[in-house]
């Protein structure tokens, strides 16, 4: 375990023992926070960013924030991230939350949802300016499946220039922390679609229609990302345990990125995104704050 970690992990371990793990109808069911800016990044209803801002003049550093929900229209999104986009805001952070067309909605899948993706990271430059944002200082944080879309987001400079995903220029994200996500869609699928099913993860990258549908996919076949990436897990985590963030820091270190891997005792999926739990306090600092100040 690291260094920086240990003093707050024994102070999480007597306050875990008070309370309960969260659950999905917890992470459901949180109060929803306004956003400062809702702004469209296409036609579709789904093609929107919440932009939360925080007190000063700027320019701020930008978190890309993904939400989870197995890919799925019925988990909803925006709603379950805006609590902790707040609180990131609150912390002098510009939360750029994005929601993505999902299945169940006209246009999700392989390429939708990723292009998605792409375009509003890439709105970013363009509404620099306007709201001083720091297009320079991007870090992201991703939620389950949202992990996987972040860990991807970050390794776009690495697609093959034969995918439709490709960009000539994607923005860049330095950094990235994964709360219980799948890095590798492959290698993972099947715990995942153990709290998922197995249709979620073939439906979003088109597996049934292309030969190699993990090459443009996966973040783990598109390493080195050249992103640092810090993968958290609760460790009572039935979607991506910890093993599977052990497992895929350790392949991103292989190729030659830096990376680590954190387990928060006591919690469950879904307390790394409630920004009352002390599994949040975890996540923001030193994770988020500390990868936020690396880039300067």
């Amino acid at each position: 375990m690291k260094l920086w970690l240990v003093a707050l992990m024994s102070a999480f371990f007597a306050q875990a023992a008070m309370a309960e793990p969260a659950t999905v109808q917890d992470y459901m069911n949180q109060p929803q926070a306004k956003a400062d800016v809702r702004i469209a990044y296409g036609p579709e209803p789904a093609q929107v960013v919440e932009l939360f801002l925080p007190k000063g003049r700027g320019p701020h550093p930008v978190v890309v924030l993904i939400h989870g929900g197995c890919y799925l229209a019925e988990y909803q999104g925006l709603a379950q991230t805006s609590g902790i986009a707040a609180d990131l805001a609150r912390r002098g952070y510009a939360v750029w939350n994005v929601e993505y067309r999902k299945l169940g909605e006209a246009g999700a899948g392989y390429p939708g949802t990723f292009l998605d993706v792409a375009d509003a990271v890439d709105r970013i430059r363009a509404e620099a300016p306007k709201h001083r944002l720091d297009a320079r200082r991007v870090l992201a944080v991703g939620h389950s499946a949202g992990g996987h879309l972040a860990l991807w987001a970050a390794a776009r400079s690495r697609l093959p220039k034969t995918s439709p995903l490709w960009r000539a220029d994607p923005l860049k994200i330095r950094a990235v922390v994964s709360l219980g996500g799948i890095g590798d869609l492959q290698g993972q699928a099947d715990i995942f679609a153990g709290a998922c099913g197995p249709e979620p993860i073939p439906r979003i990258i088109g597996l049934a229609d292309r030969a190699d549908a993990y090459a443009d996919t996966s973040p783990a076949e598109l390493l080195p990302s050249g992103a640092r990436v810090v993968m958290i897990s609760g460790d009572l985590d039935h979607v991506m345990p910890p093993p599977t963030g052990q497992a895929y820091a350790e392949r991103a270190r292989k190729a030659g990125d830096r990376a680590e891997a954190v387990a928060i005792p006591g919690a469950s999926h879904f307390d790394v995104v409630i920004p009352t739990t002390e599994a949040w306090k975890i996540v923001v600092a030193p994770a988020i704050e500390r990868e936020a100040a690396r880039l300067r």
